[in-house]
């Protein structure tokens, strides 16, 4: 498939901090794309590279086959959505939406339109006396109608409340299957976007510790469900992300492949096997402390 993003050991050091480093990765043409880590790993500096908005001290960065920086021909192709996106002080919604209109050729007034009405955004109000869920919103309709053939969203929807997250998160997977791009979600809340992402990329003090399509990723762990007993039994000697028991019940999330052998003998002892989360597998990865704990309901 055609590679939309392309970085060879591409790097970012400010002084002794290595915010990007030798980061080399490929981005294939549509597809939704889950860029995350921990507060600080180098998402927002990686998507700065890759949008020509810094410049990097060492390595390669090509975005359509070309560098972005200074290059007008491939970012009028490019979306970039942050989380605190600043506008000139006299901007309304409207006028931040006519902007968008005259940066991308793709642009869907009328899907705007309709996003503006089921985010109740107040269009006509001065963008700075917007309540941060109605900014937010303001960002995630660019982002969406932009129609851009690669778009990066950095969290701009963390002011959004669940009702407003979800019907983002329902609206991009709607508009994705009938007009396929590549889309770039950079976020916290990976259990909320788990279900969108087909591709995982997870960066970890600047470094890439994983890069992997996210259903061979789901298969590294799973959740045994059953009996305590038969379920410790069946964990014994298996490495333990997470143990929860609630009465004669209990579940563990272990890391590892599964085999065929191992599913059918977790089967013939009535043991239920579930999928292991996608948060707990980034968390273990990237050193986090919720794993490896046990909780008695």
């Amino acid at each position: 498939m055609t590679a939309v993003i392309d970085t060879d050991r591409l790097s970012r050091r400010y002084g002794d901090v290595h915010a990007v480093d030798d980061v080399s990765i490929s981005v294939a043409e549509h597809g939704i794309v889950g860029l995350l880590g921990r507060n600080g790993a180098g998402k927002t500096t990686l998507m700065q590279l890759l949008t020509g908005q810094d410049f990097p001290t060492g390595g390669t960065a090509t975005v359509f086959g070309e560098r972005p920086l200074e290059n007008a021909r491939v970012l009028s192709n490019v979306c970039f959505v942050k989380e605190s996106q600043r506008y000139p002080d006299e901007f309304k919604g409207r006028h931040a939406l006519k902007a968008a209109s005259l940066c991308f050729p793709d642009w869907d007034a009328a899907f705007a339109a309709e996003l503006v009405e089921e985010f109740r955004v107040p269009v006509d109000r001065p963008i700075k006396k917007m309540s941060r869920g109605q900014q937010s919103a303001v960002g995630v309709i660019v982002g969406l109608a932009s129609r851009a053939p690669l778009t990066f969203f950095d969290e701009p929807y963390l002011g959004l409340d669940a009702v407003a997250r979800q019907l983002f998160y329902d609206r991009l997977l709607a508009d994705y299957a009938e007009h396929p791009r590549t889309v770039v979600l950079s976020t916290h809340l990976i259990d909320e976007v788990a279900n969108l992402l087909e591709h995982v990329i997870v960066i970890d003090d600047g470094r890439i510790v994983i890069d992997e399509p996210a259903d061979e990723l789901r298969e590294r762990g799973a959740t045994v469900i059953g009996p305590a007993e038969r379920v410790e039994a069946f964990v014994a000697g298996r490495e333990v992300l997470h143990r929860e028991r609630l009465g004669g019940t209990a579940s563990a999330t272990i890391a590892g492949r599964l085999t065929p052998e191992d599913r059918a003998a977790a089967r013939a002892d009535g043991l239920e096997l579930a999928p292991v989360s996608l948060q707990q597998l980034v968390v273990r990865t990237t050193g986090g402390p919720a794993l490896g704990t046990e909780t008695d309901a």
